[in-house]
């Protein structure tokens, strides 16, 4: 079972913790069962005969009995709230990490929207199913079984009661959570999609607002939100059965005993104390059912999150660590392309054919072709994001698929095709490849990106707390500032960082022709012995790359400088006309 294997991976480091619980729970159940026993001889020997003196001895033993039962059930709460506590911060941790190993493909395959559903919601049904585990399925077994014991010890002749009244409750409660299981299988699918659904509404708003599509979108939601509303009302239909079924069967089996017993105390073949005592302990094996069925509500639904979960446990990165990662004798940044051969998974044919290049410390190579040509795919190999199906890709000549993680990340800044912030200060996003940079470092970053001026400038926060400067924060995904500021803060973040391979994906296309070229000045001054490949949709970005490589179609069909293309290549003369025409035209 699902749930089994991941509480068996997970509860080990808590050992001492269960064999705790444990104990607690049997001292605790032992003690309330025998408080009736006590009471039956309160009745028999003390009231029955009037014996003042024995009543008050033994009240005083089931005050301390009493007294244990309480500190010991308190105690045990206290460990198996820390235990279920635990493991859920165990079990998120493993899936964060598990995802933070994924490659784009993974990602992919399964969607933002189920991959946050795995590490909230699902983790939070198996932590509080291990909750209610460990506070009460330790002592539902116990007490259920030393009930039984202690009423047949009461009276053998009344235990026929038991054996019809428990399997009853066993399978009526049995038949209910069979029809659960499926119903909370499909539920957390449509936990997903209504997930996947308000993510991609708060994200493209503004797109959803320019094209008028309020109506649309509306629609969307309230066909994901009506579909889990209509398996949550069929769920709710069961546990609505469930109750009136149960409290039914608890009511009868009372009122059986009740009937029974009064005979035979009538008969005088049993004392009235004994009677209440059966009572209280068909009760509390009852009330024990009635634990394990308040537990099968939940495990349900436990079950398929534990699956979900140990699925994305299991599953294994498309793009994995190496055992022995290869550390590079020296720390240059140049860049080589064998032959490289690049298909998406599930892919017809190959986005990329046979890329061979090669990029040296102190050199600048631009990418340029039509939309679809493949440059942020080839520009994706180089941090491992994805693996070439064929040939390789090198970084100070070492394959990348024998490089760790740590290794790339130190000797390459990624301004990617989309740029993005995090929440914080702009500080802290600048910080992100260098947490150690002083402030100095961080305007000089700036300024080199032309962005010192509106960081300076700004002020964020209420008028008690004004944050300025390099401490105003920064929204999710910066969406409070623009779309060329965003490019410049992260552009100066990976100025940050200071690698010695620059790759700026597209990272320039916000920016007005006059703020291009004064950064790319810049930035030519600062990245003097470092590797800087680009990939540009305008001509002016690239004129003074010393190599230009002209992708078509997955391919490279020429290479150059800007003089030598516009002598040697139809394809990048026919792209530098269709720009300047555009620029004469304005």
């Amino acid at each position: 079972m699902h749930l089994l294997r991941l509480l068996r991976q997970f509860l080990r480091p808590y050992t001492g913790h269960l064999v705790a619980i444990f104990i607690l729970q049997t001292l605790s159940t032992l003690a309330v069962l025998y408080l009736p026993t006590l009471n039956a001889r309160i009745i028999d020997k003390g009231v029955a005969t009037g014996d003042i003196g024995y009543i008050w001895s033994t009240g005083g033993v089931m005050v301390g009995v009493a007294l244990v039962q309480v500190v010991t059930a308190i105690v045990a709460t206290w460990f198996g709230a820390r235990t279920a506590m635990g493991v859920g911060h165990d079990v998120r941790r493993a899936v964060y990490r598990k995802v933070d190993a994924f490659s784009a493909e993974n990602l992919g395959e399964y969607g933002t929207s189920t991959l946050i559903t795995r590490g909230t919601n699902d983790v939070q049904q198996v932590q509080m199913v291990l909750l209610m585990i460990l506070n009460f399925m330790v002592m539902a077994p116990i007490m259920c079984i030393g009930g039984i014991i202690m009423a047949v010890r009461e009276d053998v002749h009344l235990s026929w009661l038991l054996w019809v009244s428990v399997p009853v409750l066993l399978l009526v409660v049995g038949f209910l959570v069979a029809r659960l299981i499926p119903m909370f299988t499909a539920m957390q699918g449509k936990i997903d999609n209504i997930n996947q659904v308000m993510r991609e509404q708060i994200t493209g708003i503004r797109v959803v607002r320019a094209f008028v599509r309020e109506d649309h979108e509306s629609q969307r939601f309230a066909a994901a939100n009506r579909d889990i509303t209509d398996i949550s009302v069929r769920i709710g239909r069961v546990f609505v059965l469930m109750f009136p079924v149960i409290t039914l069967i608890l009511h009868v089996a009372t009122a059986a005993v009740l009937w029974f017993g009064g005979h035979r105390v009538d008969a005088d073949l049993m004392q009235v104390g004994s009677l209440t005592a059966f009572m209280q302990y068909l009760l509390q094996i009852l009330m024990a059912v009635m634990m394990g069925t308040f537990m099968a509500m939940m495990l349900p639904r436990a079950i398929v999150c534990a699956g979900r979960i140990n699925e994305l446990l299991d599953s294994q990165p498309s793009i994995a660590e190496p055992s022995n990662p290869v550390n590079p004798a020296r720390s240059t940044g140049s860049v080589e392309f064998r032959d490289v051969t690049f298909t998406y998974p599930g892919a017809e044919s190959p986005v990329l054919h046979d890329i061979s290049f090669s990029a040296i410390p102190g050199q600048t190579v631009a990418i340029i072709g039509s939309t679809g040509a493949g440059k942020t795919t080839l520009v994706n190999l180089i941090p491992r994001l994805y693996a070439p199906t064929s040939g390789q890709v090198l970084i100070d000549g070492e394959d990348v698929q024998q490089l760790s993680r740590a290794a790339l990340a130190e000797r390459i800044g990624l301004v990617p095709q989309k740029p993005y912030l995090f929440s914080g200060t702009v500080a802290d996003n600048l910080r992100f490849g260098n947490p150690e940079a002083t402030e100095e470092q961080m305007w000089r970053a700036l300024d080199i990106a032309q962005a010192k001026d509106f960081v300076a400038d700004r002020t964020t926060g209420k008028e008690d707390t004004i944050a300025h400067g390099l401490e105003s924060s920064i929204s999710q995904g910066g969406t409070d500032v623009s779309g060329g500021q965003r490019q410049r803060l992260c552009i100066a973040r990976a100025l940050v960082a200071d690698p010695k391979l620059f790759l700026f994906d597209d990272s320039f296309s916000a920016l007005d022709v006059k703020t291009d070229a004064t950064l790319r000045s810049a930035l030519r001054e600062h990245t003097g012995d470092a590797v800087v490949l680009m990939v540009a949709q305008r001509v002016a970005t690239i004129v003074d790359a010393d190599l230009i490589l002209v992708i078509e179609a997955g391919r490279i069909v020429a290479r150059g400088t800007h003089a030598e293309l516009l002598e040697t290549s139809d394809t990048y003369q026919e792209i530098v006309r269709s720009q300047m025409s555009a620029e004469e035209a304005s």
